[in-house]
């Protein structure tokens, strides 16, 4: 028999927004995994235990649903958006990685989730339609440092930006210091969004420019979108859109 895990994106919010296979996948586990909130996404049932747990876990949360695999259990291990971006399939493999020998018997699934980048790309216009990246801007897993100079290296590229994670309640001063890069090194009207709870009830979008943003305008639930130089924002019957043009003219001199 088959020891197989796991590990799906529940995409942002919205239920409509989760696959037909991650719903396939939830129907047929005798375990779900994850982090506390996420969990509670997953309706209970018969002959199903959920299992979660806080965030800080998320090595012994991956070995517990490895562990629970090999012992013939179909385990999901559960993120919110995808699972391969800032989320539980790395952690997996990091401790795969670590001890190979001991889940040679398991197989792995990954199944994709529409990520909140996105999500909240979709909401706006394309402000992704040409390069961009993405950024972690939580410094529990790398030094501040390393994320500075990213962000620096992504502006000299001139990608446009999703940023993840930006604004904790421990630790608010790091988006500030964002801000402040980026307002030091962009023109005054570069484009920016905020959107958080991005396809919940609680779902709020804003469209503005860096010399308007402001630290509290973000928090953890929050993507925060940088345009690119050649990011444009338009109206269309009524709405207000942002998009990255894809034929774009960039000065390389500098």
């Amino acid at each position: 028999m088959t020891k197989l895990l796991t590990i799906a994106g529940l995409g942002p919010g919205d239920q409509n927004m989760v696959t037909p296979c991650v719903q396939e996948a939830i129907s047929s586990a005798t375990d779900v995994v994850g982090y506390i909130p996420y969990v509670a996404r997953i309706p209970p049932r018969d002959g199903l235990a959920l299992h979660p747990s806080d965030n800080r876990v998320e090595i012994e949360r991956a070995e517990f649903a490895l562990d629970m695999a090999a012992s013939g259990k179909r385990v999901l291990i559960v993120s919110s958006g995808d699972p391969g971006i800032f989320a539980m399939a790395a952690a997996v493999f990091e401790v795969l990685d670590k001890n190979p020998s001991r889940w040679t018997d398991v197989d792995i699934q990954i199944l994709p989730g529409v990520t909140a980048m996105l999500a909240a790309a979709a909401k706006i216009g394309a402000p992704l339609g040409h390069d961009f990246c993405a950024l972690n801007l939580s410094d529990n897993l790398k030094p501040w440092e390393l994320i500075e100079k990213r962000l620096l290296l992504a502006l000299e590229a001139d990608f446009a930006m999703a940023l993840y994670n930006p604004r904790s309640k421990s630790r608010p001063e790091g988006f500030e210091k964002v801000l402040t890069i980026l307002k030091n090194k962009c023109s005054e009207d570069r484009s920016i969004v905020f959107a958080r709870a991005i396809s919940t009830p609680e779902e709020r979008i804003k469209i503005t420019t860096l010399a308007l943003a402001k630290p509290e305008m973000a928090d953890m639930q929050t993507i925060v979108i940088i345009g690119s130089s050649q990011t444009k924002v338009l109206s269309q019957n009524g709405k207000i859109f942002a998009y990255t043009p894809r034929h774009s003219k960039f000065d390389l001199s500098n």
